[in-house]
């Protein structure tokens, strides 16, 4: 039977795709493993793969279309022994079944019946559209409705950003209404937001439209303020010590080129491991503590920015973290990052010090209960000994989600990055 080939979702937060290159054309003969299309995704252009083979019977969507909804058919594959006849009467429109989600409180069970067409390409979760607005529902709950005949444009969701879930259809087929994130289980998760209204234009403007990379950014970052209870702490570090000790390993070897930047990452890591307590994150009627030190460092490249992950920072030297670091900035802005080199950072670093930028807020990278903003290093007067001095400080901030990371948390974890700031030899042991 025909196979459907469905956009997939590259990455928990990708709702949309664009679908940049067709690599096979209508006719082709595809093996398992063989690249079918390039996609763009909010975080990078990623290849994806045939899991079936085949012969490609009918390309549904244009290369170049933009905004294709995770889920939505994308091409036809035919089978051995099957011809084009296969294609007469085939719909794209046959539910699929259920698959894996992003559903924290409400694992998506096996689907209750086997779709008459196999997929090509694991589900995930999707925002599919009813009319114009589009309704964000788990697979089960859409199916639910489906039967039922409910219309999911009239329930409320309880589950994660407003997300429509099992027990919202359950509770209005069952006549007791849509349930209240105030009453559901993911009482933490931010309710459906009204969009501000769309100011008139006043004067000569141009529209920039906006890539998928973007759009993502503005949710997640607007759920972040909007949810996040953030406070912000303070520090100057002086760091004319830092300044000789990286000309001094620069001028040993021409294996790596150590930057301030590799030097921070070096010094956060060993304060999260000194501070656990701000390694963490906030899960609803828990905190997720983790052992594991991975520091998310972000990186400006075209439409947005990324956060390459530097994996057990704790445990690296600054060659190693240098070397390290300069390869997933490059990958990067190639748009060429896996999803596992970006995915699940336990704490982040925005440097803006190479701008001059002397101190600035960041806003914290949910679910991450931290992120720590970096000002430029410029000399200033300071007293020592009673005694005006001259030294090179860098002020860092430090932005903090207080449902984890208390004052004192914050301040311990501050005090130990300034201590190997200060101090660069003890990065070394």
């Amino acid at each position: 039977m025909p196979i459907k080939i469905t956009m997939p979702q590259l990455s928990p937060t990708m709702e949309a795709g664009t679908l940049a290159r067709w690599l096979v054309k209508e006719g082709d003969d595809v093996a398992s493993g063989d690249i079918l299309a390039e996609i763009e995704t909010d975080k990078a252009t990623m290849e994806v793969e045939s899991i079936d083979e085949g012969k490609v019977g009918k390309i549904l969507i244009a290369e170049g279309t933009d905004d294709v909804p995770v889920n939505e058919v994308i091409a036809i594959l035919l089978e051995d022994g099957e011809d084009w006849s296969s294609m007469e009467g085939f719909s794209v429109e046959s539910a699929a079944p259920p698959a894996a989600q992003y559903e924290a409180p409400d694992p998506a069970p096996a689907a209750e019946a086997a779709a008459p067409v196999a997929e090509s390409v694991a589900l995930a979760p999707e925002s599919a559209s009813a009319g114009d607005e589009r309704v964000k529902a788990s697979p089960l709950a859409r199916s639910m409705a489906k039967q039922a005949g409910l219309d999911l444009g009239t329930v409320t969701g309880s589950g994660p950003h407003g997300r429509i879930i099992k027990r919202d259809v359950e509770a209005v087929l069952q006549g007791g209404g849509a349930v209240s994130a105030a009453q559901s289980d993911a009482a933490d998760a931010p309710s459906v937001r009204r969009e501000a209204p769309i100011p008139e234009p006043h004067g000569a403007f141009e529209e920039i439209k906006v890539s998928n990379m973007r759009r993502v950014i503005a949710d997640r970052l607007q759920e972040a303020k909007q949810t996040i209870p953030h406070f912000y702490l303070t520090v100057d570090c002086e760091i004319d010590k830092l300044l000789a000790m990286r000309k001094d390993l620069n001028g040993r070897s021409d294996a790596y080129k150590i930057s301030v930047n590799d030097f921070v990452i070096r010094a956060l890591a060993l304060a999260l491991r000194d501070t656990p307590d701000a390694n963490a994150e906030w899960a609803g009627k828990v905190i997720r503590r983790y052992t594991d030190v991975d520091v998310s460092v972000a990186v400006a490249i075209d439409g947005g920015l990324i956060t390459p992950v530097v994996r057990n920072a704790d445990r690296k030297g600054l060659a190693v973290i240098s070397n390290e670091m300069k390869e997933l900035a490059q990958r990067a802005r190639d748009g060429k990052l896996a999803p596992e080199e970006y995915q699940g950072g336990t704490f982040s670093i925005s440097n803006l010090g190479m701008y001059g930028i002397k101190q600035f807020n960041a806003v914290i990278n949910p679910p991450q209960a931290g992120i720590l903003a970096i000002g430029t290093g410029e000399q200033r007067p300071v007293v020592r000994d009673g005694a005006l001095d001259v030294a090179t400080v860098m002020s860092v901030t430090l932005s903090c989600d207080h449902r984890v990371v208390d004052g004192a948390i914050g301040a311990n974890l501050l005090m130990a990055f300034k201590g190997s700031i200060e101090e660069p030899l003890t990065m070394l042991l």
